[in-house]
């Protein structure tokens, strides 16, 4: 389904192409409204309004965008700056405001196609630009065959061809390598499943908490049989204890028994109070080892605004009636989730912090080898959210070149190689575990330190263009208009 993205960028840009700004705004506005409430229908299980509320945001800034492809495609070689403009829409969208919301970038659907590939390179926004500047290079071919200008279109022709077929010759890395440690580790993931979906998913917190516990149990169990072999880590999903076990006696038991049947450290998800803040909570992975207990917790850095916090509380919350659900602000963490178990450098994001850039980067930065992603999609169980999140997941997998290990409260939880293919998957809606040996790896691909800084001078080089363009014609029509008419 990825290639489908490039004939329909492609047809966007041929018809916002040297149209009028406002028309090109219109255009594109229209397009990616459609796009996006698509994309989006899962949030329909949170309410109407938010689904197409947040698809018309996202949409506003396709209208921008199509507002300065029209100004851009005036110039020569014009498919370079349109393709630098998308990237810097994909940037701005994914940053602003309250952190930007990234999901639906075009390379996010990318893990089969060429493009994906390309991504070892280019970074993830940088594969939206690759795919942005092909589809166009197809524009500016038709455009000068029809001129009868060969030069021109053989010219963006081949430009087009080279950008699909190079990366065909890439090959992405399978195995692990010794940098930083070793080739492989085995990683446990537990799938405990929650009595009820929707947004009542956590309301029955023991008894979520239980599922994971007993099916920890039950993995302990095969491991003693010789059945099973022994992980170095178990992953519990995010939200597998809603009760924090810093203060709930009987939820630290229940963990501390599981972990130290099965004898290896484990990931917990839990949701846990800010000390002395009683309005606001964290939503952390805790690490706890079957001896010493919990010897360290990555916070979510990233909460999701209006549906884990909600800004300007006082003014929103009383105009919905849906967020009295959300009693306490999920506060942000300021570390990013690094930590090491026996020597392996792991590192962790929850739920829809794969999509970010700023989460996945300083991981790969700071020495991860291993990406590992706790995620609760209980909510949006039936829907499109989990196999899409999977798709992202499979892309980055594909970009940092790191294996990608996902657990998920009921679906879907995964072992990704570092060349995006699942390698193993609990479906959404079982319950169990699993346990895979995972390509460790310390190398990092040239997308690290190539790819993002040439994805930001793409941005801001379409953007400085389209900027020095709009005031040269704002200062022309003003000497214009001052000119006396005779």
């Amino acid at each position: 389904m990825g290639w489908l993205a490039l004939p329909a960028v492609a047809l966007l840009i041929g018809v916002v192409a040297q149209a009028r700004i406002w028309h090109a705004a219109g255009l594109t506005f229209g397009a990616a409204a459609v796009f996006f409430l698509l994309l989006l229908h899962w949030l329909t299980v949170v309410g109407i309004d938010a689904w197409i509320l947040l698809s018309l945001v996202c949409a506003c800034y396709f209208a921008l965008m199509g507002a300065g492809i029209a100004v851009l495609s005036r110039l020569p070689f014009w498919p370079i700056w349109v393709a630098g403009m998308w990237v810097a829409q994909e940037w701005l969208r994914g940053s602003f405001p309250f952190g930007g919301f990234p999901w639906g970038n075009l390379a996010f659907a990318q893990a089969d196609t060429s493009f994906g590939r390309l991504s070892m390179l280019t970074g993830a926004l940088g594969t939206s630009g690759a795919l942005v500047l092909c589809a166009s290079a197809f524009v500016a071919l038709v455009q000068a065959a029809r001129r009868g200008q060969l030069t021109g279109a053989l010219g963006w022709g081949a430009t087009a061809l080279a950008i699909v077929v190079l990366p065909m010759f890439m090959t992405p890395p399978v195995t692990g390598d010794l940098i930083g440690g070793t080739q492989s580790a085995r990683i446990a993931v537990v799938q405990g499943g929650t009595p009820q979906t929707g947004l009542g998913a956590m309301d029955v917190r023991r008894t979520v908490l239980d599922n994971h516990v007993r099916h920890t149990m039950l993995l302990a169990a095969e491991i003693a049989r010789g059945d099973q072999s022994k992980p170095d880590l178990v992953l519990w999903p995010e939200n597998a204890s809603d009760l924090d076990p810093n203060i709930d006696a009987t939820a630290a038991a229940a963990i501390g028994t599981s972990v130290r049947a099965i004898n290896t450290p484990v990931l917990v998800g839990a949701i846990v109070n800010v000390p002395g803040d009683p309005n606001s909570v964290w939503n952390q992975g805790i690490l706890w080892d079957p001896v010493a207990g919990p010897v360290w917790a990555y916070s979510k850095t990233h909460p999701v605004p209006f549906g884990e916090y909600i800004p300007f509380r006082s003014a929103i919350a009383p105009l919905i009636d849906r967020f009295a659900r959300i009693t306490r602000d999920f506060a942000a963490g300021d570390e990013p989730g690094l930590f090491n178990v026996n020597g392996l450098a792991i590192g962790d994001v929850i739920c829809f912090e794969i999509a970010y850039n700023s989460v996945i980067n300083p991981l790969i930065d700071g020495g991860a080898r291993v990406l590992t992603v706790q995620t609760n999609n209980a909510t949006y169980a039936g829907t499109s959210q989990p196999s899409q999140q999977l798709e992202i997941e499979r892309f980055r997998a594909l970009e940092t070149g790191r294996s990608v290990v996902v657990a998920a409260t009921t679906g879907i939880s995964a072992f990704i190689a570092p060349d995006g293919s699942v390698v193993r998957q609990i479906p959404e809606g079982e319950v169990g575990s699993a346990v895979e040996e995972v390509a460790l790896r310390g190398a990092q691909n040239p997308s690290a330190s190539l790819g993002r800084p040439l994805a930001g001078i793409w941005a801001l080089a379409s953007l400085g263009i389209t900027l020095f363009m709009g005031l040269t014609s704002m200062m022309k029509r003003r000497r214009t208009g001052h000119k006396v008419q005779r």
